[in-house]
């Protein structure tokens, strides 16, 4: 990921986002109609919309300066506007956004549900150093109550199916797996017992497991949403000595070994399961050119203590965060600003290069 820039990359970066954001701002007017019957989302804090606002856990973001740029205010939602979630909605067509588990109504659900959690993880103790969070499997099961749901509401299990296997699904989880469980030494024994490439494989087959429970609930049109460079974030840059390189490598090498098997894993799951359209997002990609290094690496808001040591990466309550928001990469110590999740969600929707998205990208599953 860039983090310093100059003056001619600064510019190119800033050319290329309001590029993307024409193109956004184009397409949305040309698909028009919602372009699929629910959304469901699973994740972390890069896709939560308040599921975290009542748990007992400190990853919260429902609160100001969170969403000071959001229609609503503060919602939960750990960036200053739309997470990606959010954006890849408004793409598909829909005019509200897809409500969070926590707070979504009977007739809501039709819709979609957002499941995602700060702080979860693909392992169920990831992220237990912060408080309760709803893992990925914990989500699974909140998926399979709304489902009954569905069921109810449609009356009866095959148009239930039938509806389920055109919605569209995405899961961004395993970020967590590494900054709040193997990059903690202290509260976790994984670093020790496994190599990173070890931790990888173990991921994935406990990712792959899950993936085809939520494919058993009805999914047919998923996207996976890889790891991104986490090693550049401002909270792992100031915990650990970068070697006079931008960002921590030992990290940003250890979640490629993630990213590689799970689009090893897209391919065997549309190959094993009948039906079954994942796809793989490239975030790491995506986010390792100068789209990524508008400014930084310094979190636009006032954080406590930006080491990731066990302390909290979220911004200081009410503090004044930076005033150009939109130039900015890291709210705080680790989410990004609404600027880079347009890119991100920009480019999984519709690739921009062929090594954003893998086979193909989401408004192409979309169609299908």
């Amino acid at each position: 990921m860039s983090m310093t820039m100059g003056t001619k990359t600064w510019h190119l970066a800033l050319v290329i986002v309001l590029m993307i954001i024409l193109n956004l701002s184009t397409i949305s007017r040309v698909d028009g109609e919602q372009q699929v019957p629910c959304y469901f989302i699973f994740g972390d804090s890069l896709l939560d919309n308040g599921n975290n606002n009542a748990l007992q856990t400190n990853v919260k973001a429902n609160y100001l300066p969170y969403g000071i740029d959001f229609p609503t205010g503060p919602t939960g939602r750990f960036s200053n506007g739309r997470n990606i979630a959010d954006i890849t909605a408004e793409l598909m067509g829909f005019v509200e956004y897809i409500p969070s588990f926590a707070t979504a109504s009977c007739r809501e659900i039709l819709k979609g549900v957002n499941y995602a959690s700060g702080g979860a993880g693909i392992r169920d103790e990831t992220g237990q150093n912060l408080g309760t969070v709803i893992s990925f499997s914990k989500q699974l099961l909140n998926h399979k109550t709304t489902v009954s749901r569905i069921v109810s509401l449609l009356g009866d299990e095959k148009s239930t199916e039938k509806n389920l296997s055109k919605c569209i699904y995405t899961v961004g989880i395993g970020n967590n797996d590494y900054i709040n469980n193997y990059l903690m030494p202290q509260f976790y024994p994984t670093s020790r017992l496994h190599m990173p490439d070890q931790y990888a494989a173990l991921l994935i087959e406990q990712y792959s497991q899950q993936l085809k429970t939520l494919y058993s609930y009805g999914a047919r049109k998923v996207a996976l949403f890889g790891i991104g460079p986490i090693g550049c974030t401002p909270a792992n840059i100031a915990t650990y000595d970068t070697n006079g390189s931008l960002c921590v490598d030992f990290i940003n090498k250890a979640v490629q070994e993630f990213n590689t098997r799970l689009k090893t894993l897209v391919d065997n799951l549309n190959h094993n399961l009948q039906d079954a359209k994942f796809i793989y997002v490239n975030v790491y990609g995506i986010s390792s050119g100068p789209l990524a290094g508008l400014q930084g690496p310094n979190p636009c808001c006032s954080v406590a203590n930006i080491a990731n040591n066990g302390g909290i990466l979220t911004c200081i309550p009410f503090s004044p965060p930076c005033p150009v928001r939109a130039l900015e990469v890291f709210y705080d110590a680790t989410h990004p600003t609404e600027a880079a999740n347009l890119v991100v969600a920009g480019r999984s929707y519709v690739s921009l290069l062929p090594s954003d998205t893998h086979p193909i990208d989401i408004r192409q599953l979309a169609r299908l």
